[in-house]
């Protein structure tokens, strides 16, 4: 089963569990966002991407400018590991990791958690390559990926066990869009997959071909 197939059936599921209101504010949020600039500011093939240094899972702080130095970079932002279309793209992903590698890259993921949090979502997903805490989205924020979500819908991710404020270390309640980038060794964006529908990700077969 492809990655879309994959996302496609949990979100037909989801809409099973959690009808009426609940699919109502889901649907609403991703609508309020749709009805935004975001995407015509976001980072795009042919930008550069700034200076990022964050904190991995185990507290080591990585600049993303020393793994350009001898690889391209797959950069995808995830919202959490409380997100399970999050945690399918990254199980995806790490599924493609050789042929990635194989293609001289190198793979990256950044979210607004905690280091903590990132290292719950590494050891959930047996992941082994690089996950970067961006606490305040600071990175997220630098290139026009970050939305901030509706009262409503913190409210409902509350009664699903989901704490953002706990998550993310900050009472913002701010999270990236559905991002995914390949980086040159120049720092330039040479292919981009945006979305505001966080149901949404970059098919990986796509992401291999653009390497």
């Amino acid at each position: 089963m492809t990655l879309r197939e994959q996302l496609k059936e949990l979100a037909d599921g989801s809409a099973q569990r959690h009808p009426g209101k609940s699919q109502d504010i889901m649907r609403s949020a991703i609508a309020q966002l749709e009805s935004t600039d975001i995407l015509a500011h976001a980072l795009k093939t042919g930008d550069y991407i700034p200076k990022i240094q964050l904190s991995n899972a185990t507290g080591t702080i990585i600049l993303l400018n020393d793994i350009l130095k001898e690889h391209k970079v797959v950069l995808t932002f995830y919202r959490g590991t409380w997100c399970p279309y999050c945690n399918l793209e990254l199980r995806a992903l790490q599924h493609m990791l050789p042929q990635i590698e194989a293609k001289g890259a190198k793979l990256v993921a950044i979210s607004p958690q905690t280091p903590d949090n990132t290292l719950s979502t590494t050891q959930k997903n047996e992941l082994t390559f690089e996950v970067l805490s961006d606490i305040g989205g600071v990175v997220a924020h630098e290139m026009n990926l970050i939305y901030k979500i509706p009262t409503a819908l913190v409210d409902l991710y509350k009664t699903f066990n989901i704490d953002l404020t706990k998550s993310n270390g900050n009472l913002e309640n701010e999270l990236p869009i559905a991002a995914t980038y390949v980086v040159e060794q120049s720092g330039q964006i040479s292919y981009h997959f945006l979305a505001e529908d966080y149901k949404l990700r970059a098919d990986p077969e796509d992401i291999i071909k653009s390497l």
